[in-house]
């Protein structure tokens, strides 16, 4: 008797939790708001490799928000124009012996808008010198990067005097002319005047980063090859890097955001976590045997489908990553606000450019160990670092 009453009360228990586990997997992720700082509408970079560009614009939009000069819409194929046929002379002085490829860094924006300017979108968007809204540059980047070789490891002993004139038609054909003038808003500007009357000052903005083969406390140029004009970053230990996070956030700032988005934990419907994969059966509560018969997709579908126990970062294994590759610069992206899951813990909002066709409308939720382990660089204001940061980096 007490026996059958022992097995009726385990039957009913294991239906019962039977009953709760679909329902905690169909609740995935809940997010609330804990910090949001405004930005302007979410872009789409459709097939073309200027993250870059886009966040980088987006950064210094939310800029002119958060000093209340309203809302703008910077020309993302202004930058690229300019950065590109850049990189290309750059390419070809050094006798292809740098990088030559369409991605960029948060420094080509900052060297466009001091060197060149800046101009609205309505001047020069995006796709539409091939009858499109959106950008598709594979043929661009496919002809571009032909003619750049063909220069650049050519047989000339001499360069002729109009390669430049040919390079520049290729960007103007595919992304139309840069403007030397234009109207805006009833006034006559050119880029240069245009980016003075923002009222940005380009210098306050630094770049920081978080890696032990370079003295913490120093500048050094980041050794990927987006980084072709070396640009510097201040060098952090990770804590303290983690810490602009979220001063930056909660003092109302934003930060432009490069990252790797190549993992398993970032997934194309708005979440970015460090789920442990070797862990994956105990994690989502798989047996072993079904767990191992799954293929990559399912597992990485079970891995981010709610919040699970993430790995532990540490300066040491940032570093690894970052050595054997496994972190890449991969795309630009920016934080503008902090929130929380339905377990308390904390995420960084992100605005994405890759439309708003996701789950979240094009916004990212980032955990904390994701943000640790896998960002190359941040640029920042530098009123957003802690005071006692700025003081150890020789920043006023």
């Amino acid at each position: 008797m007490r026996k059958s009453v022992i097995m009726a009360a385990l039957g009913l228990w294991s239906l019962s939790v039977a009953a709760q586990e679909p329902a905690q997997a169909a609740e995935g992720f809940r997010f609330t708001t804990v910090k949001e700082n405004p930005v302007t509408s979410v872009k789409n970079q459709n097939r073309s490799s200027t993250c870059w560009s886009f966040s980088g614009l987006g950064f210094l939009e939310s800029e002119l928000l958060r000093m209340g000069k309203g809302t703008y819409d910077l020309s993302e194929m202004f930058v690229v124009h300019h950065s590109m046929t850049d990189r290309a002379v750059n390419y070809v002085r050094l006798h292809a012996g740098s990088s030559f490829a369409p991605g960029g860094s948060f420094y080509d924006v900052i060297y466009c808008a001091k060197n060149y300017g800046l101009i609205p979108d309505e001047q020069m968007p995006a796709g539409v010198m091939y009858g499109d809204t959106l950008p598709v540059h594979n043929e661009l980047d496919a002809v571009a990067g032909a003619y750049t070789n063909a220069i650049a490891k050519g047989n000339a002993r001499k360069l002729t005097a109009i390669w430049e004139k040919g390079l520049s038609a290729i960007y103007d054909t595919y992304l139309g002319k840069c403007p030397d003038t234009f109207v805006y808003q009833g006034k006559e500007y050119t880029p240069q005047s245009f980016a003075a009357s923002l009222g940005l000052n380009f210098d306050d903005y630094v770049s920081i980063t978080s890696f032990t083969h370079h003295p913490f406390y120093t500048q050094f140029a980041i050794e990927i090859p987006d980084n072709w004009r070396n640009a510097l970053s201040y060098n952090l230990p990770l804590d303290e890097l983690m810490a602009i996070f979220d001063n930056a956030v909660n003092k109302g700032y934003t930060v432009a955001w490069g990252s790797d988005v190549s993992e398993t934990g970032f997934t194309r419907d708005g979440i970015a976590v460090l789920p442990d994969a070797d862990r994956g059966a105990e994690l989502t509560g798989s047996d072993m045997a079904r767990w191992t018969g799954m293929t990559a997709d399912d597992k990485r579908k079970e891995l981010t489908s709610r919040p699970l126990p993430e790995i532990s970062v540490t300066q040491e294994s940032r570093q690894a990553g970052f050595d054997n590759w496994e972190t890449t610069d991969d795309h630009g992206m920016l934080i503008y606000g902090i929130a929380q899951d339905q377990n308390g813990k904390a995420y960084y909002m992100v605005k994405n450019s890759w439309g708003t066709k996701s789950k979240y409308k094009g916004i990212w939720y980032a955990s904390k160990a994701f943000v640790e382990a896998k960002t190359i660089n941040i640029l920042v204001h530098k009123d957003a670092l802690p005071k006692e940061i700025a003081k150890k980096l020789g920043i006023k």
